[in-house]
């Protein structure tokens, strides 16, 4: 609305006092459903009334905060017409509930759907009031505006501190925003209130965790969408604070002051996600290029690939699959370092990647000689890699009880490899992968079941070796407990349970562990040596309590001695000691 009439206003009504404008305990619409088309009906309980001329469009409306865009005609209850929109060939555009118009505005247009046009209305109390708006507006009118709502603008507070506001330009596609690792790409331009750039780029790639220009893009590309385009007003904590900023070249650009405000103009142009593989993030994946579909490989895939790797340097130590057949390795089998074989795993097929690899997942401390080149020790390395196809293992549900049996065995020699290689956690999960495919058993016959039987006490077994070796006393326990379930006599499993007890100081538990042992195998020389152990533990730690209550009873008769001597301390002397116990 123009400056010679003044729009409806709420300073005209309030004297610029904003908190008679949106005080706590003000009567608000109710909704928008308020009426059929045609019929007028009173919203809110201040004397508001709307009558719907044209219905609008779905079931949304705007909130307060929202940026709205109306046309409207004013009138006077006699019909005198004071302003239009129409006359200016032109919307008029506001904020909702932030006092910028009248107080039946802000309370109307809440109700309005997209594309709805109503009359409305408004009582004094919700207009100019008593003073009216010389002289166009007398004192006490009530008014009737007609408006149109064209189309309403999302404000959204991102910071939930009215530090960063989002007003959504252009929609953006898909749900998915950028995380904390991610790579963007981003448009933006920054200006003053006034309109005053401070700087502008084309397009500039970041990390959303690094930032760049101020503390509110990254802020802001993690509320967009690819292809969206937004406006974001900055208040100054999130801007350039009490320092300001002085742009460094460019005569169009000015510098921001202390304490200034800025208006952000970003397009998020697209983003390359990347996430953590490993959960300590030594193994990183940057996707260049979505996969189809949703399936990845599992354990025991064949896979195909096209892999590039390189040292930090840009050193190309090994190139396969780009000027021949695709490079083909079998997950799982260490045919690839640990980081390469655990990234794989998440990729899906036609996926495109960069891998950043810690040397824990990589070569270690020790030096490498690859195809191209050679890996220093200590050293990250980096993979160019794009997932050509690959074939699943059969998961349990696929094989038929013969294939179980033979598949559990075969896992359970892999972890007997392993276990022989001293890889004792990659052994465990093996062992424990060879019981998930005869886990359930009641398809099988009755000799299936048998075997069955012995393939469960052996994985478990040599899996409580491996639990040992890890020291997980706890699941050790639980292991051979299981295996002590099927076969009470099992010698192996009474004697590793026992010496899970003794690095427990359960040395009663192992004692009896080891006597069943013997009275089962007599001359069983693990056994007996592991008795020999635990006598000596025993004596070791009655030693230590014989020492330990020796010097208790030596305070105790010096405490004595000392309280003979000073009896008047006697209490006090006492009540330390309790203390103390």
């Amino acid at each position: 609305m123009e400056d010679d009439f003044d729009v409806p206003t709420a300073e005209k009504f309030n004297d610029g006092d904003e908190e008679d404008v949106i005080s706590d305990d003000m009567d608000l619409p109710e909704g928008a459903s308020v009426g059929k088309v045609g019929e007028e009906k009173e919203i809110g309980k201040g004397g508001l009334k709307k009558k719907i001329l044209k219905e609008g469009d779905g079931w949304d409306t705007p909130i307060n905060g929202d940026e709205v865009e109306v046309h409207y005609v004013g009138s006077l209850l006699d019909g005198t017409r004071f302003d239009s929109s129409f006359d200016r060939e032109m919307p008029f555009k506001f904020k909702l509930g932030l006092g910028h118009v009248i107080q039946g505005w802000d309370d109307g247009i809440t109700t309005m759907k997209k594309g709805e046009k109503s009359l409305f209305t408004i009582p004094p109390a919700l207009a100019y009031g008593e003073s009216g708006s010389p002289p166009t507006i007398p004192p006490n009118a009530t008014l009737q505006f007609e408006i149109e709502l064209l189309s309403w603008t999302k404000v959204k507070d991102i910071c939930k501190d009215g530090g960063i506001l989002k007003t959504i330009v252009t929609e953006g596609q898909n749900w998915q925003s950028p995380k904390d690792p991610d790579e963007v790409l981003v448009k933006y331009e920054a200006r003053l209130e006034d309109g005053s750039l401070v700087s502008k780029t084309n397009e500039v790639e970041f990390s959303v965790k690094d930032g760049c220009f101020c503390p509110a893009l990254s802020k802001a590309v993690k509320t967009m969408k690819k292809g969206e385009k937004a406006l974001f007003t900055v208040k100054p904590q999130y801007a350039f604070g009490e320092k300001g900023w002085d742009p460094a070249g460019g005569d169009e650009c000015v510098a921001v002051l202390p304490n200034t405000t800025i208006q952000m103009s970003v397009e998020l142009v697209s983003w390359k996600i990347v996430s953590e593989v490993t959960s300590d993030k030594k193994v990183l994946k940057k996707i260049l290029n979505e996969g189809e579909g949703y399936d990845r490989p599992n354990d025991g895939a064949m896979v195909q690939v096209k892999l590039i790797g390189k040292l930090e340097d840009g050193t190309v130590f090994m190139n396969k699959g780009h000027n021949d057949a695709p490079f083909e390795f079998k997950i799982d089998e260490e045919q690839v370092i640990d980081g390469l074989d655990r990234s794989v795993k998440t990729m899906k097929k036609g996926e495109v990647a960069v891998l950043t690899i810690h040397p824990d997942y990589a070569f270690g401390s020790i030096e490498s000689h690859q195809e191209s080149a050679t890996i220093p020790p200590n050293s990250n390395v980096y993979y160019d890699i794009e997932l050509i196809s690959f074939e699943k293992e059969k998961d349990t549900w696929e094989l038929t009880t013969p294939e179980k049996i033979e598949t559990s065995c075969r896992k359970k020699e892999e972890g007997n490899t392993l276990f022989k290689k001293q890889k004792y956690e990659r052994a465990s999960k093996r062992y424990e992968k060879a019981l998930s495919f005869i886990e359930y058993d009641s398809a099988f016959s009755d000799e299936e079941k048998q075997q069955a039987k012995l393939l469960k006490i052996s994985c478990n077994l040599n899996n409580a070796a491996c639990k040992l070796k890890l020291k997980d006393y706890k699941q050790t326990i639980k292991l051979c407990t299981k295996v002590l379930d099927s076969d009470s006599k099992n010698v192996k499993a009474l004697y590793r349970r026992a010496q899970a007890y003794i690095q427990l100081v359960d040395l009663d538990l192992a004692e009896m562990d080891i006597r069943k042992a013997l009275e089962i195998d007599p001359k069983n020389r693990d056994v007996k040596l592991e008795y020999k152990l635990l006598k000596e533990k025993v004596k070791e730690y009655n030693k230590k309590d014989a020492q330990f209550y020796g010097n208790i009873f030596a305070k105790m008769n010096s405490m004595d001695h000392l309280q003979s001597s000073n009896g008047g301390r006697k209490q006090e002397v006492s009540m330390t000691i309790d203390s103390k116990a």
